[in-house]
């Protein structure tokens, strides 16, 4: 290892940093983190498009900077030295998300003030005990059958994207239960995406999706109703900061909640982690731990900034300078428990995607649960399911804090006991109903309106 301690708390240059995002980290990010800790130990200096970054690679050390417990780590944009400064290009890929003001991206009275609403919001949809959560759980059930259902109708056997014909479609009717966003769904969730890739758009993505989100949340100024929006206003927040959360939970659920669904059920499929063995099991959140430990769909968080000169391990921090932590390489470091060791079920449950500390996400038991059922009722449905291409085949998308499948070719057998809707349209491997007749089973629109979502997704997922 070429590693040595740092003697200076020297602010961090980009002349001193490695290139982080090349065509290996496209292709193999793992190699490029293992290749990295052999160099400089737990912390590397990295290139992020074009910013100076620090970046976390063991688990221990970014377990202590996200509970942060001395107080030295700070989300908020006015802590970090280099955009104090103007040194941060105007058009950087990630800076729309970072400077938001959203409660990933705030501390202190503001962060707590978010939070606050966050919890209070969240609570009817995330405490069993509640109805608004018990119906979730029923009606997340039920759009997973009505997906299969049209995947499935034409015949026992075929072919089928599960990104696109599943996953994320399943995301945005859940989206729409929460928030009722309305018809435009998918054009937020592609705008989400450019602003989670970085693209060179995302800046455009962000102006679409406040204004859009921004009408649908003024409407529930308007008229209140049993939806998050409207609880997070009664709670406290304005008309502007509500349309800001809204958007932080389209991130959480439109993209990281639809990714890890594929990410479990590629792990599932192969059983690299020991997720076929806890479905088999029945133990369905072992499951989605060991996928979101295995291959997270927020593979690198994104900035925090030292409040004061600090140590990371033996690495020594500059007041100002940013910090990422990557959860990829946190949970491939040799000190922490081996996530392929079928006898680590306990440690399965360390893994970090939600985060931890006081920005862990509040949303991460309704994410869990909605990632749960969607696995669960994929297997239980589906006699046979295959990869239609090698793994290493797979379109993995190009992002530096998300991981997920551009599409996810499979060929599947459905149960013997399964009989598909008599009304599904057939979505087979171009995307087109087979049927005239749309359906009305879908709660807030048609099945028509959910096969053009599907059309929409697949094309996007084969540009």
């Amino acid at each position: 290892m070429d590693h040595q301690p740092t003697s200076v708390y020297s602010p961090l240059t980009l002349a001193a940093t490695e290139p982080l995002l090349t065509r290996d980290f496209d292709a193999r990010p793992a190699l490029v983190y293992e290749r990295l800790r052999a160099k400089y130990g737990a912390v590397a200096p990295v290139d992020v498009h074009g910013v100076p970054a620090w970046m976390v690679l063991g688990y221990a050390e970014a377990l202590e900077v996200l509970r942060n417990e001395r107080g030295v780590w700070s989300k908020s944009i006015d802590n970090w030295r280099a955009y104090a400064e103007g040194r941060v290009p105007a058009d950087w890929a990630l800076l729309p998300f970072h400077a938001s003001g959203g409660v990933p991206y705030t501390s202190g009275r503001v962060h707590a003030h978010l939070r606050g609403a966050w919890t209070t919001a969240l609570r009817p949809f995330q405490d069993r005990t509640q109805p608004q959560a018990r119906r979730m759980e029923s009606e997340v059930r039920r759009y997973a059958d009505e997906l299969i259902s049209l995947m499935a109708a034409g015949g026992r056997s075929g072919w089928a994207d599960l990104s696109a014909q599943y996953s994320r479609p399943l995301i945005v009717m859940v989206f729409n239960l929460l928030v009722g966003f309305g018809a435009a769904t998918d054009d937020v969730l592609m705008d989400m995406w450019r602003l989670m890739d970085g693209t060179p758009d995302s800046a455009e993505a962000m102006v679409r999706l406040t204004e859009m989100i921004g009408q649908a949340v003024t409407a529930k100024d308007r008229q209140p109703g049993d939806d998050l929006p409207s609880y997070m206003m009664a709670a406290g927040l304005t008309v502007e900061q509500a349309t800001t959360e809204t958007i932080m939970l389209m991130g959480a659920l439109g993209d990281m909640t639809s990714s890890l669904i594929c990410n479990a059920i590629v792990e599932v499929i192969l059983d690299t982690a020991g997720a076929r063995a806890s479905l088999a099991a029945g133990m369905i959140r072992e499951t989605v731990n060991r996928a979101a430990m295995a291959s997270p769909p927020n593979p690198n968080l994104t900035f925090r900034y030292a409040t004061a000169d600090t140590m990371i391990g033996d690495t020594a921090i500059a007041a100002g300078d940013p910090v990422m932590l990557s959860l990829a390489a946190a949970h491939a470091d040799h000190r922490f428990a081996d996530p392929l060791d079928l006898s680590s079920v306990h440690s399965s449950r360390a893994h970090l995607s939600w985060g931890a500390g006081a920005h862990q996400c509040p949303a991460d038991d309704l994410a869990t649960t909605l990632v749960s059922i969607a696995v669960e009722r994929l297997f239980e449905r589906m006699a046979a399911l295959e990869l239609a291409l090698p793994p290493d085949q797979l379109p993995w998308r190009s992002s530096l804090v998300m991981r997920g499948l551009r599409s996810l070719p499979v060929r599947f057998q459905v149960v013997e006991s399964f009989t598909p809707s008599a009304r599904a349209g057939s979505l087979g491997a171009t995307g087109e109903p087979g049927g005239a007749e749309a359906g009305q089973s879908l709660q807030g629109g048609s099945r028509s309106a959910l096969t053009r979502l599907m059309r929409s997704l697949l094309r996007q997922s084969s540009r």
